[in-house]
């Protein structure tokens, strides 16, 4: 067969008709969670686990709907998104700018480059005691703690996708005369703008974690993790509610999440159009 007549490739897709569509993405995700919520029911009916450890599904769900409407917990899960929505800004402010110097000026990243890697390993559930001996308790000691572990994934994404730019269109631009910020702020940014906005989608999901990790820790204020703290000591436990807050930790963050992406397909049609859509 000679090179004229061999076949063009064609596009990876999720089926054999085309890329698979949203309808389809989200009607398999809620097919699994229906799944394993069937399963949950299922091994707490027939007493393969105790109801008192692991509650049917449907109680459950119906403890966390009437949870929604619980004055109560209502002021723990506004603290919580307020501590997370604040210490996710914070991060994203930081490592933004701080990315691009250290992924533009090779001197600095060399000279922070060991600094940087002694404290991104350190866990930040680690440094809850740390941080309430110099700060204090409350609202600032998780937003600090939120801070610390969102800025990682951001940064680390902003210095990749910095690496990733076109040097030809950077060269362009310095032909015709443009300072290094110039060619910063309209090739280099632009171009690693849909990295930056994978690195925030990640950090949204640390941020949470940390968010209900530190009020479970600290066991006072407000915060569904304070709640699901105080829902785990009572005598008996009540597994209901710590699993109605668990429910509801779960599903913010599969909406955030969910709205991220769709930002990001929507801002950054044409990076997905080159690199192809997620499954």
């Amino acid at each position: 067969m000679s090179a004229q007549t061999l076949p063009r490739p064609r596009p990876v897709s999720g089926s054999a008709s085309g890329p698979v569509s949203a309808v389809t993405r989200w009607s398999r995700r809620a097919a699994g969670a229906l799944a394993f919520a069937a399963l949950i029911e299922l091994l707490s009916r027939t007493g393969v686990v105790d109801p008192e450890v692991l509650p049917p599904a449907t109680e459950i769900v119906a403890r966390a709907a009437a949870l929604l409407f619980d004055p109560a917990f209502g002021g723990h899960a506004l603290t919580s998104l307020l501590a997370w929505a604040i210490g996710l800004c914070l991060a994203a402010v930081l490592a933004v700018p701080l990315g691009l110097l250290l992924g533009s000026v090779p001197v600095i990243d060399a000279a922070t480059r060991s600094v940087v890697e002694f404290l991104r390993p350190i866990p930040s559930v680690a440094l809850i005691p740390l941080v309430a001996l110099v700060i204090g308790t409350g609202l600032q000691h998780r937003i600090t703690l939120v801070l610390y572990a969102s800025l990682w994934p951001i940064l680390y994404n902003t210095m990749y996708g910095l690496r990733g730019v076109d040097p030809v269109a950077k060269e362009s631009l310095r032909a015709y005369g443009f300072g290094p910020l110039a060619v910063l702020l309209r090739v280099s940014l632009p171009s690693s703008a849909p990295f930056i906005a994978t690195g925030v989608r990640l950090a949204a999901g640390v941020a949470l974690i940390l968010t209900v990790s530190t009020e479970i820790v600290a066991g006072r204020g407000e915060g569904i993790g304070v709640f699901i703290f105080f829902a785990g000591i009572a005598v008996p436990a009540r597994m209901i509610d710590i699993l109605a807050g668990v429910f509801w930790v779960g599903l913010f963050g599969v909406l955030v999440n969910a709205l991220l992406v769709a930002a990001e397909r929507r801002a950054f049609r044409w990076h997905h159009a080159q690199y192809g859509e997620r499954p």
